[in-house]
């Protein structure tokens, strides 16, 4: 592809054409899913066919196979973080009601979803990494307190990279963001995902020591 507008109209194209879940095109069923074992270095993710690329990638963004069919076309990759750069790279690319998309695809904190453990591998995984399969009731009430609050409000989710924040600023930051307009909101929750598919991108991509040091130094 040559140039941004090709890069939107080509994510928008798989978009329309994409009825595949994330989890499905990893061979993820709900919450059966097991995380691929072993990750892959950067010249075995930089030999997979696109076929391939989108299968083992499918995951990074929640049921959005389509960003990792494009991010596949921009290979060679020099690094993991350039894979997740990829990513973030795709999303921008997309008009704006394929982004509400996007954010509405990701499951409510504590919802319902998650209570019924139809989540995806990757949700499981972070929430409970975050603590949030283990909350007293006051908190699960507050949590369906707040995510009715947003989709009022928002008409999407709220939206948080949980594996960077603690059981108490992931509570603060509902609260706070509820104050935005839903230009504001909408930037937020894109960037959350943004960090979201950065470490889970991480997970499937084996650094080297030397790469993982430059990293840190940036």
């Amino acid at each position: 592809m040559t140039g941004r507008e090709t890069d939107a109209r080509g994510v928008a194209q798989a978009e329309s054409g994409a009825a595949w879940n994330g989890a499905a095109g990893r061979g993820i069923s709900g919450n059966n899913a097991a995380m691929p074992q072993r990750p892959l270095s950067l010249p075995e993710v930089n030999a997979l066919s696109p076929d391939e690329f989108t299968r083992y990638f499918a995951g990074v963004l929640e049921y959005s196979p389509q960003y990792a069919a494009w991010a596949a076309q921009q290979r060679p990759f020099a690094s993991a973080e350039a894979v997740a750069g990829a990513f973030k790279d795709a999303v921008a690319a997309a008009t704006a009601e394929a982004q509400r998309q996007l954010i509405r695809a990701h499951p409510d904190l504590a919802g319902k979803a998650a209570l019924a453990g139809e989540l995806t591998a990757e949700s499981t995984h972070e929430q409970a990494c975050a603590g949030l399969d283990r909350l007293s009731r006051e908190e699960y009430s507050e949590f369906h307190r707040l995510n009715a609050a947003y989709h009022e409000k928002f008409d999407f989710p709220y939206v948080v990279c949980v594996r960077e924040h603690t059981r108490e600023t992931i509570f603060e930051g509902a609260r706070r963001r509820l104050a935005h307009t839903p230009e504001e909101e909408q930037l937020a929750a894109l960037h959350e995902i943004s960090r979201i598919a950065r470490l889970r991108v991480l997970d499937l991509v084996r650094q080297e020591p030397g790469e993982e040091k430059n990293e840190q130094n940036r």
